[in-house]
């Protein structure tokens, strides 16, 4: 039995695991609100007495660096560490590693049905892979085969420096700089990062917020609101920001599968992408991916799938798992 979770800026999921011949077989889960709690230990202990089990082994993805099995997590006031987790599940063997390492790892368990296929593309044996994934904020990663099996790079990429490619872009970044002295993809390419393409575009509106909107926006998701008033079309400029989102998205990826040759295939994965994915199927996204001047023929020939699998990180910590055993 496996304990394995996927520790997240907004939410930390839990779940049993256990092998199923080459599959692995997802039990009892449960999600919890990360800012509602003061440690991940808190909820991993409301887990386990709520769900009791023998637990074998564990295994946890964070957003973060890990150094030396302890992570203090990108957008938590949280402080990890693998010894002490281990050690409050009764010194069970635990590994803490990077979500994206995870979510990389969990790649390989998807079968057909989790996935949106953008780009059929021609994948080679054994070619490396990216994984980029946008939620609370923008994860990048990959895996690379060794000749045996393939091994997941963790990666802090989505801090990457934004690069603008046109006026637009340039216009964006200098109305960014007035709010940070630096500023990176995932200030844009992650879930705040579209309420503030959002803010960009009302801006240079003339058109004043609607009171229903700012009404939605005031009480709950600020860019749940945008989202759903841009797939609705209910609003010029959530439209724009979610078109802009779309396009930045995939410029950012085809940049890290240039980076990193993804020969073997692109997976987009993160909260955003399924709930989103009409507007990654109208062609932004992966026009702005290919659009990488004599570059371009290679990433037309790249495999791109959106994830849908919202447990794909909760798999890649149990694969990962399995190995503390073996």
């Amino acid at each position: 039995m496996i304990l394995a979770g996927d520790i997240g800026g907004t939410k930390t999921n839990l779940a049993y695991v256990k092998q199923g011949g080459e599959r692995l077989e997802l039990g009892r889960s449960a999600g919890y609100p990360s800012r509602n709690h003061g440690t991940f230990q808190e909820i991993v202990r409301h887990f386990v007495t709520a769900y009791p089990q023998k637990i074998e082994v564990a295994a946890f993805g964070i957003a973060g660096p890990v150094i030396g099995g302890r992570c203090e997590a990108t957008n938590l006031p949280w402080v990890v560490d693998a010894g002490v987790i281990g050690e409050s599940l009764g010194g069970v063997p635990t590994t803490l590693l990077n979500d994206l390492e995870a979510t990389a790892y969990g790649v390989l368990r998807l079968e057909a049905g989790d996935l949106a296929v953008l780009n059929i593309g021609e994948a080679d044996s054994g070619g490396t892979i990216a994984v980029i994934a946008a939620g609370t904020g923008l994860g990048e990663g990959g895996l690379v085969w060794n000749g045996s099996h393939y091994i997941a790079l963790p990666s802090e990429g989505g801090h990457t420096d934004f690069a603008p490619r046109n006026e637009l872009e340039i216009e964006l970044l200098r109305f960014m700089l007035r709010r940070h002295d630096r500023v990176s993809y995932e200030r844009l390419v992650s879930g705040p990062g579209l309420f503030t393409l959002y803010e960009f575009f009302r801006e240079r509106s003339a058109v004043k917020e609607p009171a229903w909107l700012a009404e939605q926006i005031s009480g709950g998701d600020p860019s749940a609101a945008v989202s759903r008033a841009a797939m609705e079309g209910k609003d010029d400029s959530c439209r724009a920001a979610l078109g802009l989102f779309a396009s930045l998205y995939g410029a950012e990826t085809g940049n890290l599968a240039l980076k990193l040759l993804s020969r073997g295939g692109v997976y987009v994965c993160g909260g955003i992408a399924p709930k989103i994915l009409p507007r990654l199927r109208d062609g932004a996204f992966l026009a702005s991916f290919v659009h990488k001047g004599r570059f371009s023929p290679l990433l037309q020939r790249m495999p791109v799938s959106i994830v849908l699998n919202e447990r794909t990180a909760i798999l890649g910590a149990a694969h990962v798992a399995l190995s503390l055993q073996r």
